[in-house]
């Protein structure tokens, strides 16, 4: 009834004046309304009386009480939004479990298992990007960044604990403010938008809005919204002034420190980077010197698109994505492609024995624990010896291929900053010869260089965040890019993305296994491909021109059949010699777990925090 039956409350839009008035009955408030109303306008075509100055009339006495917890105590039914952005994506849900009222003309729960199931696979809202997914669908989980839109998770109810008896006024501003966010994440997410939105009967809307200010904070805080890389003017800080008087010294200028220094900058901290490198970017570093083609000699790929912050910069900045196709056609030596069906087969197998690994594994303690690989071996030969299954040679090195894939996942088989001391109310930070200070430190250096105690902390590290260090891995993958004078590889390859390399035995799996395209247009000729597992170790004394020639034995041994030109430009990395890296990425060592990156992410005593590698 209170839906149907009680009027609108909307706020003079003047800055002078802000005053909330009362709207008769009949009058239905509409987004454009909220945005543009001012005291003594007409709605409706019904004239308000006339006056110069409608503004200087009193305010009703009863809007000062809805900031009252008595006046909040006494709501007998919660809020249920109307016309909410997030309905399209929340289809899947009955309205009122979500904060959304059932008479929305924009709520229509599916009904019946396959349009529940259309549902979880692709937001039915064409105006977001698919891979922004804010919210999980109906028995799904693992999703980064995600939430449920029924439920309030614990770091919510920590912040708001007055709606632990009942969520759904608060679900209903946070499910309205990540699909605003999601819809159009190229501009600052203000208050202002999200009140416009904000469609419910009575006075109660004068208490939601006063409200959302507090929860756009937070979730701009908890980094879900009000991200990446937007542009803030000093007068425009994403957080109250409270804020604006700390300041942050983030050591690396990396992706993470890079991003962590913007969003810190965007919040109104006075921020301050110290780079050992003469360059920005530290593992992410692009080679611009092949004509027509940008290849990185560190990231480049993106593993797992959904919500992940690249795809918002994406969007943010109007740069694609492109989607790599799952075709990779696997070339023996000497030629010979490699029959499909075996590599499904193999890729079968190889997928049964780490779901067996993954069994093996929830029950054992540290100590029971065993190399990745030595497991592998024991339950392949196991599998052989039970099933009296005999693979055929081009089977067994199809599998190496998967091993060798493997170890390009796990990257496995500093002196300038010196160090930081905490032991007082100012942190100070010791880098080239000097001494800076601030009230917190932000750390983004590489997992490796904490491992190898590069910086000194003072007081020295908590015992169980060395530990956590020191049971992760850093591990190692190199990079060659190469440009010829022609696509040799066009005829064979067919229009795939990349291309897999069967090895000639288990010893060389790790070299140059996978071939990408980097140029899918087939304008320019530039290869990529990587070295990893202990094939990092044999080319790690070897200059760039020792390298390649090893890459050009490979790839005339795949091309056989025709010429294969030497490439006319080359590169290949050495970050395992890099001062500054001296890793690729993480991985979960032997007798290890994934609780160590949750104790990575600890900070120490609210001073010293950590990002990047050591949050994988």
């Amino acid at each position: 009834m209170a839906d149907q039956q009680l009027p609108y409350w909307v706020q003079c839009t003047k800055p002078e004046c802000g005053k909330w008035r009362q709207l008769t009955k009949e009058i239905q408030l509409t987004m454009q309304m909220a945005k543009t109303y001012r005291c003594g306008m007409k709605l409706n075509n019904v004239l308000k009386a006339e006056g110069s100055d409608h503004c200087s009339l009193p305010e009703d006495l009863r809007v000062s009480e809805v900031s009252t917890q008595p006046w909040y105590a006494m709501l007998i039914l919660p809020p249920l939004l109307k016309d909410s952005p997030a309905a399209p994506l929340l289809a899947a849900y009955y309205p009122d479990c979500v904060g959304m009222s059932p008479s929305c003309t924009n709520t229509n729960r599916l009904h019946g298992e396959n349009k529940l199931e259309q549902s979880r696979e692709t937001p039915s809202n064409p105006g977001i990007n698919p891979y922004f997914q804010p919210f999980y669908q109906p028995n799904e989980c693992g999703k980064a960044l995600c939430v449920r839109p029924d439920v309030m998770e614990l770091d919510e109810l920590y912040e708001f604990p007055e709606y632990s008896r009942d969520p759904t006024m608060y679900l209903a501003m946070r499910n309205l403010i990540l699909a605003l966010w999601h819809i159009n994440c190229k501009e600052v997410l203000t208050l202002q938008t999200c009140a416009h939105h904000i469609m419910v009967r009575g006075l109660v809307r004068i208490r939601c809005v006063q409200e959302m200010e507090k929860v756009l904070y937070f979730m701009t805080r908890k980094g879900l919204v009000n991200t990446a890389v937007l542009s803030v003017s000093p007068g425009q800080y994403l957080l109250p002034k409270e804020y604006h008087n700390k300041s942050v010294i983030v050591v690396g200028a990396g992706s993470a420190g890079l991003a962590a220094a913007r969003q810190l900058h965007n919040f109104g901290l006075q921020v301050m980077i110290l780079e050992a490198r003469d360059r920005i970017g530290g593992r992410v570093w692009d080679d611009k010197s092949f004509k027509g083609v940008t290849v990185g000699k560190g990231a480049q790929i993106v593993n797992g698109c959904i919500n992940n912050p690249i795809a918002i910069m994406c969007e943010q900045t109007g740069i694609k994505m492109r989607k790599l196709r799952e075709k990779c056609d696997l070339i023996q030596e000497g030629g010979r492609l490699t029959d499909p069906n075996i590599d499904k087969r193999m890729d079968f197998h190889f997928n049964a024995i780490l779901d067996v690994v993954a069994e093996w594994r929830k029950d054992k303690s540290q100590h029971q624990d065993a190399p990745l690989g030595d497991k592998i071996q024991e339950i392949y030969k196991t599998f052989v010896q039970e099933s009296g299954i005999q693979f055929a040679d081009v089977e067994e090195k199809v599998l190496q291929f998967h091993l060798s894939n493997l170890e390009y996942a796990c990257g496995s088989n500093l002196h300038n900053v010196k160090s930081i001391n905490y032991s007082g109310q100012e942190i100070c930070v010791t880098a080239n010869g000097k001494i800076y200070s601030a009230q917190k430190v932000l750390v983004t250096v590489p997992l490796a260089l904490l491992q190898k105690n590069i910086i000194h902390f003072t007081p020295p590290l908590p015992e169980k965040k060395v530990k956590a260090i020191n049971c992760l891995g850093a591990g190692i993958i190199e990079k060659i890019g190469l440009q010829f004078p022609y696509r040799f590889w066009n005829n064979k390859i067919n229009g795939a993305d990349f291309f897999g390399h069967i090895p000639p035995d288990s010893s060389k799996r790790g070299l140059f296994a996978v071939f990408y395209d980097m140029d899918p247009q087939g304008k320019h000729a530039v290869l990529m491909s990587v070295i990893t597992g202990d094939a990092v170790t044999f080319i790690e004394d070897m200059d760039d021109k020792q390298v390649v020639k090893q890459c050009m034995v490979v790839l005339k041994e795949m091309f056989k059949e025709q010429d294969v030109p030497n490439p006319m430009k080359y590169f290949v990395t050495h970050w395992s010699k890099d001062p500054w890296a001296q890793m690729a990425y993480s991985f979960v060592k032997t007798g290890g777990s994934g609780e160590a990156y949750d104790i990575l992410a600890e900070d120490i005593q609210g001073k010293i925090f950590f990002a990047g590698e050591v949050r994988n």
